[in-house]
């Protein structure tokens, strides 16, 4: 049989798949020559041997060339490589299989030309998409936005409320957070994003170059592990593109100072972790746990920067004359309720102690610039103001934000009381300071026995000047309260107290000796409830 092994060196021309079943029988040949003893001690295996290793230094240079040659081929711009793996190269996987077993060195060189050539064809694929992407990136966020951060620099005062308007401000989540809803959808196709110049925040930009690397890495692992069976080749393969995204990355997150962008890479990579899981893929999992362990320290030190910049602004150059809620308490309200929302999709408890420290942060500059304010309704109206509007915001985080928001709830009832006690001293301060230092709530106990001189001038003004002064304070409150529903309760809580009191006073006027002439001077409680609910339906 081994003699006649000549006859097949005219069939090692072509590689088809006649050659690929000619490959077939010379290993099996092969093969039986080296596990059989007594064809290896024969006379005819030693005549036939030169013919056979003739044979086998061909056909490994034959295949060696082939492949190399089809390898090579993908570097030509255009190539449909996923195809050409598919179509051409899985269709001959014998030959590799052939260089495995019969020529290990030769295989070896195979493998490291394959690996080369992928590793410079895909690094050259991810720059060139890089460099496409980054023209569609809209810049959010540079250090000079952080208030505070360069004294020499307030760049959120003049146009902070422009920012507002814009959904990509760099402290509101807004719509970005859409992206975590689309995780798996195509990234950008550069050509069409030049066609239609839009810009992109950089976590778009992200996500679209994680999803080409998930997309890639998978189809070449499954490639690698069917063709060749060794997983290791994959990472040689990918060193390249690696290397070019990191690159990328290093300089990209160094000018990144949009902490709801880095929260929102965290929450990406985090999302494509599971991708990667559900298409039971291993081959990314280093990369992508390294790639949240760098983005973290990034997020620390831009959110150390956020904190760095409350403390360290100016409350008088940032304070604005009027009560109303300020832009600058906005802007990190709203950065508190994205990192919450952010936080519970997924977070790992990194985030739980920096929300605190950004909460006494944000209340911190609310206190000093409160404290620009000349009289104390003026501050608590502010604060009132600025409660509210955080209330507000924190409401459309969700349930994770209720911890919090309670929080802020009580100051603002805090608060509210202390505005009401200095509304009324304002519009009524006769009667509150006689009831409040001379009647106890259940009208028994008297500092000092009043008399008639006491109170007659106290109920012949409030009889004169209630109804104008119950207009003057439902005007203020209108005026002033940034949220109607708010001025309601605050006008309610007003005209509640002061009505508690000017029954005190009208108690204390039955018991004091000749208090009855006074009976004509005295408002009816039912009169001043009824001008009360009147203001009440208006507002």
């Amino acid at each position: 049989m081994l003699v006649r092994m000549t006859c097949y060196s005219s069939f090692l021309l072509q590689v088809n798949d006649g050659y690929v079943k000619n490959l077939e029988i010379l290993s099996k040949k092969l093969r039986f020559s080296q596990v059989d003893p007594m064809i290896n001690a024969s006379k005819s295996l030693k005549d036939i041997k030169p013919e056979l290793e003739r044979l086998l230094q061909k056909a490994l240079s034959k295949v060696s060339d082939y492949l190399t040659e089809i390898f090579f081929s993908m570097r030509k711009p255009g190539t449909n490589i996923q195809i050409l793996q598919q179509n051409l190269v899985q269709k001959y996987r014998y030959l590799i299989l052939f260089l495995r077993e019969h020529g290990s060195k030769v295989y070896t060189d195979v493998c490291a030309a394959y690996a080369d050539t992928m590793n410079k064809v895909l690094s050259a694929h991810f720059q060139v998409y890089i460099e496409a992407l980054e023209k569609s990136k809209l810049d959010i966020g540079v250090s000079s936005d952080l208030t505070g951060y360069d004294t020499s620099i307030i760049d959120l005062i003049p146009r902070g409320r422009e920012h507002l308007r814009n959904h990509h401000f760099m402290f509101s989540l807004g719509e970005r957070a859409s992206i975590l809803k689309e995780i798996d959808r195509p990234g950008l196709v550069p050509h069409i994003s030049e066609v239609n110049p839009v810009k992109y925040p950089y976590e778009v930009i992200f996500r679209s170059l994680q999803k080409l690397l998930m997309d890639t890495a998978s189809s070449e692992y499954l490639f690698i592990k069917a063709f060749f069976g060794e997983e290791s080749l994959f990472y040689q393969v990918f060193e390249g593109p690696f290397e070019v995204i990191d690159k990328h990355l290093d300089h990209t997150l160094q000018y990144c100072h949009d902490a709801v962008c880095l929260m929102l890479m965290i929450c990406i990579t985090r999302k494509h972790q599971l991708v990667m899981l559900n298409r039971r893929l291993s081959c990314l999992d280093t990369y992508l746990d390294k790639a949240v362990i760098y983005l973290w320290p990034r997020f620390k030190t831009v959110f150390d920067m956020y904190l760095q910049s409350l403390y360290q602004c100016d409350a008088k150059i940032l304070w604005v004359d009027g009560s109303h809620p300020h832009h600058i308490v906005r802007c990190y309200v709203e950065l508190t309720a994205a990192l919450i929302q952010l936080n519970a999709e997924c977070g790992d408890g990194q985030l739980d102690m920096n929300l605190e420290r950004l909460r006494v942060a944000v209340d911190n500059l609310l206190g000093r610039l409160a404290e620009n304010f000349a009289n104390p309704r003026t501050q608590h109206l502010f604060l009132l103001n600025n409660y509210d509007m955080t209330i507000s915001v924190l409401k459309e985080a969700g349930d994770e934000a209720n911890k919090l928001q309670r929080y802020f709830e009580e100051k603002l009832e805090s608060n509210m009381v202390s505005f009401v006690d200095e509304l009324l001293m304002e519009h009524f301060k006769d009667l509150i300071k006689f009831v409040r230092s001379r009647v106890s709530e259940d009208l028994i106990l008297y500092t000092e026995c009043p008399n008639i001189a006491d109170v007659e001038p106290i109920v012949k003004n409030f009889a004169v000047t209630w109804k104008t002064a119950l207009e003057l304070m439902h005007n203020e409150v209108v005026t002033s309260c940034s949220n109607l529903l708010s001025g309601m309760a605050i006008l309610r809580a007003a005209m509640a107290q002061l009505l508690n009191d000017y029954n005190r006073l009208s108690e204390c006027v039955k018991i004091i000796p000749g208090g009855s002439t006074l009976n004509r001077n005295l408002v009816s409680i039912t009169s001043i409830s009824y001008e009360m609910r009147k203001y009440s339906i208006t507002l």
